[in-house]
């Protein structure tokens, strides 16, 4: 029998494994390349589109999208800028909802501090700037700067293209910000590391040959700074992890590329048809539209005064008329593609709801709640990284102050305070609080501070917590 099994095996063959075979996957664009991609969505230029598109075009991919297309006539390309409203609508969404710092019990003077700063750098502003950046280019920095003759440091945002990270493992070791001066035919590269301790400045030409500081006049009073403390003047801010370059950022819609190029080809396609679907009118030559003076034949145009010239005809009795036809445009048809398009883009992005557009008209309320459920789970992203880096910018400032005034470097500890998106009215949440106070589960203070936040001052809820329990 083992003779025989032996036999049977040597017949039947025998499973082989699969020999090693080397695969080489070459990227199509590098991280600047990406950004500045990800940059030209958001500022939904259509010219700027199409030459990036063209320009990068190196595959057959890439050649077949819509804005990498260079065809023989001439093409209406639109882009929806559904991108650039995305963004800006979570940038509202995260400004309005941020209620500000909190210092502890005894913060009264850092408070005081904190507040003179942030109005002297435009804090609300550059906030709405740093959370549009991050979304559109993937991630960037706020770097602090010394501004000559003021006691109090400035800040501003430097976008991922501007941003270099320099990472020991999960460690942030340094940040260099790049910033090209164009000099001449030639440009000039500042780099600017800000580390633990220092900040070092490195000016550069285009081949990375060293320059001296003085060679150009923006950077001629520069000098490199050593102050004492374990801390750098930047910060990065970081909503989502990037997959391809492990350390940096990931943009709101990247990876959304393609479905952007074909919505875009939907909407510009749409357009097409109704322009070619104008009302045609064939004109016998004998009634074309000539000039009064000259007697030359008016050249048609598109948009008011087109026709199509037709030979006349001679036979007997034939009555010369002009006439007027109209193709019919399939509406129904690019409205679904339109609306199809459309939710791939916003798939995992935005809720609909959230902007107002209502793809399904059966929807009823409660269903057009539920699609808001996307819509804060991105928030909450974008709050969770905003709660890590604006107290570490916070802090930052303070100490920074503080070693302008001559004061060692203090420890604070901040924590950024945001509401609740899309909050019931008033109405609704007098009647949930009056539930739960109802069940003993809400203590009176815990009441005024649901009902009233920060529209009174902890004086006044203590004054009416107190009212009420008088009554």
């Amino acid at each position: 029998m083992g003779w025989l099994k032996e036999h049977i095996r040597q017949r039947l063959g025998r499973l082989r494994p699969a020999p090693e075979r080397y695969v080489a996957i070459r990227e199509p664009m590098t991280f600047e390349m990406n950004v500045l991609r990800n940059k030209l969505w958001y500022r939904g230029e259509p010219s700027e589109l199409e030459q990036f598109f063209r320009q990068t075009a190196v595959s057959d991919i890439d050649r077949a999208r819509f804005w990498a297309a260079a065809p023989q006539g001439r093409v209406r390309k639109i882009h929806s800028g559904i991108v650039g409203t995305v963004v800006d609508r979570y940038r509202d969404i995260a400004t309005t909802d941020f209620d500000g710092l909190a210092f502890g019990e005894d913060g009264g003077e850092l408070r005081e501090r904190w507040e003179a700063m942030a109005e002297d750098c435009g804090f609300e502003e550059l906030l709405g700037q740093a959370v549009a950046g991050a979304l559109a280019a993937g991630d960037g920095a706020f770097k602090i700067y010394l501004r000559p003759g003021e006691s109090t440091p400035g800040v501003g945002f430097a976008e991922a293209d501007a941003v270099e990270l320099v990472m020991d493992g999960r460690r942030l070791d340094e940040v260099r910000f790049s910033t090209w001066f164009p000099q001449g035919e030639r440009e000039l590269r500042l780099e600017e590391r800000y580390g633990r301790g220092y900040v070092r400045y490195r000016l550069t030409d285009a081949a990375g040959r060293e320059l001296p500081l003085t060679a150009l006049d923006q950077t001629r009073e520069l000098r490199d700074v050593t102050y004492p403390g374990d801390f750098i003047l930047a910060v990065p801010l970081v909503i989502f992890d990037s997959a391809k370059w492990p350390g940096r950022g990931k943009a709101l819609f990247d990876g959304k590329s393609d479905c952007l190029d074909a919505l875009d080809e939907v909407i510009s396609q749409w357009l097409d048809a109704v322009r070619m679907g104008r009302v045609k009118r064939y004109i016998p030559e004998d009634m074309v539209p000539r000039d009064p003076d000259t007697g030359r034949v008016l050249e048609p145009n598109l948009f008011d005064n087109a026709y199509i010239a037709v030979g006349s005809s001679g036979a007997e009795g034939a009555a010369e008329k002009i006439e007027v036809s109209q193709p019919t445009i399939d509406v129904a048809a690019y409205q679904e593609s339109y609306a199809a398009y459309l939710d791939l883009v916003l798939q995992g992005v935005m809720s609909p709801a959230t902007l107002g557009i209502d793809l399904k008209k059966t929807d009823n309320a409660e269903a057009q709640r539920e699609k808001e459920h996307i819509t804060m789970h991105v928030r909450g992203k974008i709050v969770d990284a905003l709660s890590r880096t604006l107290p570490q910018l916070a802090a930052a400032l303070l100490m920074t102050e503080d070693l302008l005034a001559g004061r060692p470097a203090g420890e604070y500890r901040i924590s950024a305070r945001f509401g609740e998106y899309a909050s019931p009215d008033f109405g609704s949440t007098v009647e949930t609080v009056a539930r739960a106070r109802d069940a003993g589960i809400m203590s009176v203070e815990q009441a005024m501070e649901e009902l009233y936040g920060d529209a009174w001052t902890p004086e006044e809820k203590a004054a009416e917590a107190l009212r009420i329990r008088g009554e």
